[in-house]
């Protein structure tokens, strides 16, 4: 049986864009905050509410310039970051998703190559990379998977 739980940030979208206005359309200072709050403290939290040691996550080296020299198991501070499929290719993805008779992701066949929050996500475009249909091109990472203070979680 599958246990979910469900990390959310401490305020809800509504109020944070009535204090500071759309972060997320600001500048780097104020996206990476808006991502500290709603992507990094909630992380933080749930891994310390469930003494989480590890993290399985989905990361690919050929996603990103900022992902290229991932390693499969990696520490931070004191969680470990599995990537199970850090080699794998679109390829590889594809034909996985067909042999398990496995759905794509909907909004694969509306452009997008990359999906984060609604808002800081877009299609891709002509002449954009894959790195810049998020967060406007400023950054690729939310915070999440970067090797920074605001991202090394300590539990």
């Amino acid at each position: 049986a599958l246990n979910l739980k469900v990390g959310t940030p401490r305020w809800t979208a509504a109020r944070q864009e009535a204090i500071y206005g759309k972060r997320w359309e600001q500048d780097v200072a104020a996206l990476e905050a808006y991502n500290r709050d709603n992507k990094v403290e909630p992380m933080n939290r749930a891994l310390k509410e469930l003494g989480a040691r590890a993290w399985l996550s989905g990361l690919r080296r050929v996603q990103a310039s900022t992902r290229s020299r991932l390693e499969v198991v990696e520490q931070q501070k004191r969680t470990v970051k599995i990537h199970p499929i850090v080699d794998w290719s679109e390829k590889m993805i594809y034909e996985y998703l067909k042999k398990h008779d496995l759905p794509f992701h909907p909004f694969w066949e509306q452009g997008y190559v990359s999906v984060g929050d609604w808002h800081s996500s877009a299609p891709l475009g002509s002449g954009m990379t894959a790195e810049e249909t998020r967060f406007g091109g400023l950054k690729r990472e939310c915070g999440l998977h970067e090797s920074s203070d605001q991202a090394d979680w300590q539990i």
